[in-house]
């Protein structure tokens, strides 16, 4: 258990755009920061952080919360696990009582098999710098590849020893399940038997964006015909390889802070790279490059090089990743490196200068990259010549935004000198037959860039719910100004000369809470809301009972659930903030000048909407019992009713 001492420290520690940062590339907007949502494939920001109110709130699926909600949605953390994350990354210590044995096999599994992966690691690195074996066969090797010693413990390089079980008897011995280890693909179990997956392999461990271990990748260093040169973890629980990029924990901050991602193909051209001085970099771990890749990206920065060594045959059949990245809405640039060279290589044999002119200079935009390779192959036959068209411009077809497409097409006829024309008729035919596809043996008539009409019926129109409306204001109202001191203007109910109710208005002062707490007991209302009911009841006490509310401290005290609909009633209205309208010299009236006026409104615009509640209620009582109408419900009608009109006077409002 963690103390909630250390808890508090955390909280009061860690910044939500800081720690939200480092997964989700943000941008300034007014007082708050926006960013493409970490959990939907969006291309217009709705992720909006906001740093005052120390929460955040995504308008693509509904998702919001505190920092620490940030983490177990997006990395699938315990709670205990953010926190000890968020200690890690602001160098707290926290306290804790240590896991017994007995206490790791009940942890539930998920949790297991990032234990179980964690202490590899670390019996991996042990083995690499602590003993003979390590040091004669895997150190050496590291260093043969022109790694330091710096380098080795960033990236947490280690070795696994050639021996059968060596790993898998240190781990049951540390007290870890053979379950576990079988799961994470450490340990191969055959009957009674048991093998070490990695024996005689160097070792580079997998880290999500988060660097909790997730796998390996292991390197065989004899040659073996029968054995793979690299081996990476099986799929589990906690490794999808489609998911997963190698380096992007440590290459996070970098992209966002260049814009720009390099991607690159094995394991040792992305540290070369870092070693060398760019640090932007991430691989595929030579997987094929998935689309869940790629949108790990795009969180980061719209815009990705693709680095190719010099072998064309390798090049041709990673022409079908930039494909993807062009679905994605991203921009491609490539790459490549003279022949006989590639990443890890070119870039141990350069200074971080002489690399970083190289990849500036030679980094062509996709549609010159892919025109040059293809345009060798066609040279001087004009069937081939052709199908190197219609491949350049069925790649132009995957781009989503109309304007690049366009602007590739010109580039394009340029390039393979060849008419807009033809170009466009062939982007359109490409376009017919991906309409005619989505529309199950439609006509798909249609002409390039046309807009298609949606001829399905429009949605009914929501009824709006008005008492949820107000309570929700209600609520926001005490977050964000309950232990404000405010004048209030009263109205009192008094009859005048004539015996008429008037309201005659009194002036107070009195603290934001109180105010509204009083006005919605005198008049017996009650919240029609559940969540809401709850969140105003703790709300209340909480400002009763402390003399310094702040809202991040109370949005980190209450549960997950109350704590997401918080973060929900906060954020809807920053989502329609006014930002710099300054610089145009008008000067909007801003909510906290007004906050007495806008309390009363609030209340008032409530009682008049349960007023009206209420007379619809007679109104169908009597209605229902026209033979027997009661002259006390009329009376009551009447006395609401002009209530009603009494109070839509001061709003300002004509009924």
């Amino acid at each position: 258990m963690i103390s909630q001492a250390s808890i508090d420290l955390v909280f009061e520690t860690a910044r939500v755009e800081e720690v939200i940062g480092d997964f989700v590339q943000l941008k300034k907007a007014g007082s708050n920061f926006k960013g493409l949502s970490p959990f939907s494939d969006e291309r217009s920001p709705s992720f909006m952080v906001s740093p005052v109110k120390q929460i955040w709130k995504d308008f693509s699926t509904g998702k919001g919360g505190t920092v620490v909600s940030f983490l177990m949605e997006h990395e699938h953390f315990t709670y205990p696990e953010a926190i000890k994350y968020l200690a890690k990354k602001y160098n707290l210590e926290i306290e804790e009582t240590e896991q017994s044995n007995e206490q790791k096999e009940k942890a539930n599994e998920k949790e297991s098999l990032y234990l179980v992966s964690e202490f590899a690691s670390s019996y991996f690195k042990n083995i690499l710098h602590k003993t003979d074996q390590g040091k004669s066969i895997g150190l050496s090797y590291f260093k043969e590849r022109g790694f330091t010693e710096e380098t080795i413990k960033k990236f947490d390089l280690g070795y696994s020893l050639d021996e059968w079980q060596a790993f898998t008897d240190e781990a049951l011995k540390q007290g870890y399940n053979i379950d576990y280890l079988e799961k994470t693909g450490l340990t191969i179990v055959k009957g009674e038997k048991r093998f070490d997956r990695f024996k005689g392999r160097v070792m580079f461990p997998i880290k999500s964006m988060s660097g909790r271990i997730l796998g390996f990748g292991g390197r065989i260093l004899i040659n073996d015909k029968k054995a793979a040169k690299y081996l990476n973890s099986p799929e589990s629980d906690i490794y999808h390889k489609s998911n997963v990029l190698y380096g992007i924990y440590d290459a996070k901050q970098s992209i966002a802070k260049e814009d720009n991602c390099y991607l690159v193909e094995g394991y040792t051209d992305v540290i070369q790279f870092v070693q060398t001085g760019v640090t932007n970099v991430v691989s595929s771990s030579g997987t094929a490059l998935t689309s869940e890749q790629i949108r790990l990206i795009n969180r980061l920065t719209k815009n990705i090089t693709v680095l190719f060594d010099g072998d064309a045959a390798g090049m041709r059949a990673s022409l079908r990743g930039i494909d993807l990245i062009l679905e994605q809405g991203m921009n491609v640039k490539v790459c490549t490196f003279p022949e006989g060279e590639d990443p890890d290589s070119f870039a141990r044999q350069n200074t971080f200068e002489e690399l970083k002119d190289y990849l500036e200079n030679n980094s062509k935009d996709f549609i010159q990259f892919k025109a040059s390779v293809l345009f060798e192959e066609s040279k001087n036959d004009p069937i081939k010549k052709a199908e190197t068209v219609r491949d350049i411009v069925n790649s132009i077809a995957k781009i989503p935004d109309q304007i690049k497409k366009e602007i590739y097409i010109q580039e394009c006829a340029r390039i393979m000198d060849i008419s807009e024309d033809v170009l466009f008729s062939t982007l359109a035919q490409i376009n017919n037959k991906d309409l005619k596809d989505d529309k199950k043996g439609g006509k798909g008539d249609y002409k390039a860039f046309d807009v298609i009409k949606n001829k399905q019926q429009p949605a009914q129109v929501k009824k709006v719910d008005v008492q949820y409306l107000l309570e929700r204001k209600i609520i926001e109202i005490l977050l964000l100004y309950g232990n404000k001191t405010e004048e209030f203007e009263d109205l009192v109910l008094k009859e005048n000369d004539k015996g008429d109710l008037e309201l005659e208005p009194v002036i107070h002062q009195a603290k934001v809470f109180e105010k509204i707490y009083l006005d919605l007991q005198d008049d017996e209302m009650q919240f029609g809301n559940p969540q809401f009911k709850t969140i105003y009841y703790t709300l209340i006490e909480t400002l009763n009972q402390s003399e310094n509310f702040e809202l991040k401290n109370f949005i980190n005290t209450v549960d997950p659930d109350m704590g997401y609909e918080i973060s929900n009633i906060l954020m809807e209205d920053e989502r329609y903030s006014l930002d710099n309208w300054q610089r145009m010299d008008i000067f909007p009236k801003e909510k906290q000048h007004s906050v007495a006026q806008l309390v009363s409104e609030t209340i008032l615009n409530l009682r008049c909407f349960l007023i009206d509640q209420k007379v619809k209620q007679f109104q169908q009582e009597t209605l229902e019992n026209k033979a027997n109408v009661n002259k006390n419900i009329l009376e009551e009608v009447k006395d609401y009713s002009g209530l009603k009109m009494l109070l839509s006077r001061k709003l300002n409002r004509v009924l």
